[in-house]
C-alpha cells in the first residue's frame, strides 16, 4: 500500500489542462482536416530566419547550452535598453512563475491574483505549498481596488496578467500607475505580459515603463507573437538584485541551445512580427463582424484570442466543434461554463470556425 506517500498539496491538485493537440484529435476521431484555435499560437507559424538559424546549428546539439544565455540576453538588453543582468531566461513563462515563487515567497506568506486568470499562477503556488488568495474579476477585468483590499501582512506577491488570459481584457496606464503608487514596497508585483505585442490600445502601459518601482517583475514570452511555443522560451525582467536571486533558483541549462538561437533570430525579424500583428488585427475585426451578425456575445480583446459566450455548456460546444475538426478552448476549468476561447487564426481558419459555429448553433436550436 503506497497511498499517501505524495505531498497532500499534490494529491489534491487539479492539474492544468492544455489545449488538445492536433495529432491526438487525428488519432481519436480519424479526421484529416483539423485546425487548432485553442492555445493562442501564432497562425503564421514561425519566421523563416528562425528556421534557418536552427538548421544552421543542428550539428551542435550534442553540446550543453550556454547556461547564462549570453547572446540572447545581450540582444534583449539592447532592444529593451536595460542591463543584461536584469534578465532571467526561462523554459517558457511557466518555469519563471515557479522560479519567482520559490525565490521570494516563504511558507508563511501568501500570493494574490485574480480569478479567472492564467491558471498556472494558482497551480504552481499550490505545488509549492504556498497560500493563494484569488479576487474575482469585475466585468471581466482585474479589479485592482479589491486586490488592494485583499492584501494583508502576510502578502508577498501579486500576479497580474496584462492582458489577461482568458478574457483578453487589460489594465490601462492610469489604473496600473495608481495601483503601483499605493502598494507597500515589500510586496512584489509580477506583470505577465505574454500578449503585449498584440495590444493596439493607446492607454496600455508595460511594466518596463516604471523602472523606479524596483518591486516589479515583468514576464515576457516567445511563444505567442514570435511563434516559438514548441521551443519553450520566456524571460523575466527585474532589478539586478531580484534577477540575481532568481538566477540562483532556476535550474542550470534550463533553456536549450536551439531555443536561445531561435530567440536571437526571432528578434531580428521585425517583418515577421509586423505581419503577425497585422494578421491578428484583421482576423479579429472579421470575427467581431461575424459574431455580431450571429448575435454571439464576446468580450472585446486586445490579445490574439477572443472569449465568447456560445449560449450552451462550453464543454459540449468544444466537443461539437471537435467533430468538425475545429479545436477551441473549453473554459470550464476557469469557471466560465458557457464560454469558449478562440485563438485568432488565418483568414481560412477564421472562416472555417464561423462555418462550424453556425452548425453547432443550428444543432442547439433544433433540439
Amino acid at each position: 500500500m503506497i497511498q499517501g506517500i505524495a505531498n497532500k498539496n499534490i494529491i489534491a491538485l487539479a492539474p492544468y489542462i492544455p489545449g488538445k493537440p492536433i495529432d491526438e484529435v487525428k488519432r481519436e476521431l480519424k479526421i484529416k482536416r483539423i485546425i487548432k484555435l485553442a492555445s493562442n499560437e501564432n497562425p503564421l507559424g514561425v519566421s523563416f530566419k528562425v528556421k534557418e538559424a536552427i538548421k544552421k546549428n543542428l550539428s551542435e546539439i550534442h553540446r550543453y547550452p550556454d547556461s547564462c544565455g549570453f547572446y540572447l540576453k545581450r540582444k534583449l538588453a539592447k532592444i529593451l535598453k536595460i542591463s543584461p543582468f536584469q534578465i532571467v531566461l526561462g523554459n517558457g513563462s511557466d518555469e519563471l512563475i515557479d522560479v519567482v515563487i520559490k525565490t521570494f515567497v516563504n511558507s508563511q506568506e501568501n500570493i494574490i491574483t485574480a480569478k479567472p486568470t492564467f491558471l498556472e499562477y494558482e497551480i504552481i503556488a499550490r505545488i509549492n505549498n504556498r497560500k493563494i488568495i484569488t479576487v474575482a474579476l469585475n466585468n471581466f477585468k482585474y479589479d485592482l481596488d479589491r486586490i488592494r483590499k485583499a492584501i494583508n501582512y502576510k502578502t508577498k506577491l501579486i500576479f497580474i496578467a496584462n492582458p489577461n488570459n482568458p478574457t483578453g481584457t487589460y489594465i490601462n496606464k492610469q489604473e496600473l500607475e495608481s495601483f503601483l503608487k499605493n502598494l507597500p514596497k515589500k510586496i512584489i508585483v509580477v506583470l505577465d505580459e505574454a500578449y503585449d505585442l498584440f495590444v493596439d490600445a493607446e492607454d496600455f502601459s508595460s511594466g518596463l515603463n516604471y523602472p523606479s518601482f524596483e518591486n516589479i517583475i515583468v514576464l515576457k514570452t516567445f511563444s505567442k507573437a514570435y511563434g516559438l511555443a514548441g521551443l519553450r522560451l520566456g524571460y523575466a525582467i527585474a532589478c539586478k538584485e531580484f534577477a540575481s536571486y532568481m538566477e540562483k533558483a532556476r535550474q542550470p541549462f534550463n533553456v536549450n541551445s536551439l531555443a536561445q538561437i531561435a530567440g536571437c533570430a526571432a528578434l531580428e525579424d521585425k517583418n515577421f512580427s509586423e505581419r503577425t500583428k497585422k494578421a491578428i488585427l484583421e482576423g479579429k475585426q472579421y470575427l467581431y463582424q461575424q459574431l455580431d451578425k450571429l448575435k454571439i456575445k464576446y468580450i472585446p480583446s486586445v490579445a490574439n484570442f477572443i472569449m465568447l459566450d456560445v449560449g450552451m455548456d462550453s464543454y459540449e460546444a468544444f466537443k461539437k466543434m471537435l467533430k468538425y475538426g475545429v479545436i477551441v478552448r473549453d473554459l470550464k476549468q476557469y469557471g466560465l461554463d458557457n464560454f469558449i476561447r478562440l485563438t485568432i487564426g488565418t483568414k481560412p481558419q477564421n472562416q472555417r470556425f464561423i462555418e462550424v459555429l453556425k452548425k453547432i448553433i443550428k444543432v442547439k436550436e433544433e433540439k
